[in-house]
């Protein structure tokens, strides 16, 4: 059948990206803090602004980082409630309500080390880990989030996040696990949120060579509790997404990370950025089974489209 004529390719074409298959990722840095960063910045007084405009652009979920300025070996302010993570949700939840409100549950930007895990003499405190893990996401969700991440890829550290949010009486909110390969392109997003591991690598992340590792660890997340999988780095997990897909009901939801978005949108000299091959990829992604997609380019791809 020929297809070159251009209304026949149109009509064949499959679904499109829209702007509903997008998650816009921020990375929140306090009001008076330096925002020489590799990776864009927003400050707290700022969030409104943008995830109002998100919305507006027909995007539905946020994805948010936060850290904190004051660190120590045992991640103390993770947890709080006025850590900058607490009110960087209220400040989202509260401008627009309708938006999914995502964050990352992890220490290593609360953490003196970097890691992504409490040590005691050296050695990975999983029990301690975990127990952090879940007080920081009661922590969240009391702040308005609707889906926390767990993304220390600590075994068990679901089934703890799942028993605490609902022994807080908060069993309505989800659970999206990181299920995370061990890459190169998270160094952007480290150095801006100051989470460069003082062991030079994530103990728990996954080796690039070991697929079936990652698959038995997506469904040992379902079977823990998860309500939905993120997978990073986006473009490195598709044969993994593909086979999740086939082996479990959870949405799965690749995250395209710094180095994605640097090396796919790159900056032009007026200072935009040119996002067409980062669409291309992420429709490559949708096709392949995404529920939805995490970007850092979710806004610039929405005026787009």
């Amino acid at each position: 059948m020929p297809v070159h004529r251009p209304a026949v390719r149109n009509f064949l074409a499959g679904p499109a990206l829209t702007p509903a298959d997008l998650s816009l990722v921020l990375l929140v840095r306090e009001d008076d803090a330096p925002a020489n960063h590799p990776m864009p910045t927003i400050t707290l007084r700022e969030i409104p602004k943008v995830v109002r405009e998100a919305a507006s652009l027909g995007i539905r979920s946020v994805k948010l980082f936060a850290g904190s300025r004051l660190r120590d070996d045992q991640a103390s302010q993770a947890a709080s409630p006025h850590s900058l993570m607490a009110r960087s949700i209220r400040s989202a939840k509260d401008e627009v309500p309708d938006v999914a409100i995502m964050t990352e549950t992890c220490v290593c930007s609360y953490i003196s080390s970097g890691e992504c895990y409490i040590s005691n003499r050296g050695v990975v405190d999983v029990e301690a880990t975990k127990s952090v893990l879940a007080a920081q996401a009661i922590t969240q969700a009391e702040a308005g989030a609707d889906i926390v991440g767990p993304a220390a890829m600590i075994p068990g550290s679901t089934r703890a996040v799942r028993a605490a949010l609902d022994e807080a009486g908060h069993p309505d909110v989800s659970i999206m696990p990181h299920l995370i390969f061990d890459s190169s392109l998270y160094e952007g997003y480290r150095l801006t949120m100051r989470a460069v591991p003082a062991s030079g690598a994530r103990a728990f992340q996954i080796a690039p060579r070991r697929a079936d590792q990652a698959v038995r660890t997506g469904l040992a997340m379902v079977a823990e509790g998860a309500d939905m999988i993120l997978l990073e780095p986006a473009l490195f997990t598709v044969d993994t997404l593909i086979r999740l897909r086939e082996a479990c009901p959870a949405p799965l939801m690749p995250f395209s990370v710094s180095g994605e978005y640097n090396r796919l949108a790159p900056v032009a000299e007026d200072s935009s950025r040119d996002v067409r091959p980062l669409m291309e990829a992420l429709t490559m992604l949708k096709r392949s089974g995404a529920e939805r997609v995490i970007t850092y380019g979710a806004m610039e791809i929405a005026r787009e489209l």
